[in-house]
């Protein structure tokens, strides 16, 4: 299971700590790893500076960054494909994830 296109521009939603910590509640659907799950949900929801504050939130909570999701790719590994993805790249990177 891959995502299924590139990174796309997140406009409107004002999100705050409490918004950015809500993200650690999703629940993945059957089958998907957990913590790949929550780091989905944000890079697809989250501008740059949002993802940033999410991965240290998500670092000190113990969640993994290199988990993987049903194909065995990292949400790392999926970014490095996107041509919008650098930024969030690089997020991911500077945060521990392997590269």
């Amino acid at each position: 299971m891959s995502l299924k296109k590139d990174k796309q521009k997140v406009l409107g939603e004002v999100f705050d700590q409490a918004r950015i910590e809500s993200f650690l509640a999703y629940q993945p659907p059957e089958g998907v790893n957990r913590d790949f799950h929550l780091l989905e949900k944000a890079y697809r929801g989250m501008t740059i500076d949002s993802f940033i504050s999410f991965l240290e939130l998500f670092k000190q909570t113990g969640y993994d960054l290199n988990a993987v999701n049903p194909d065995g790719s990292t949400l790392l590994q999926i970014v490095q494909q996107h041509h919008n993805g650098t930024a969030y790249s690089r997020a991911l990177l500077d945060a521990g994830a392997n590269g």
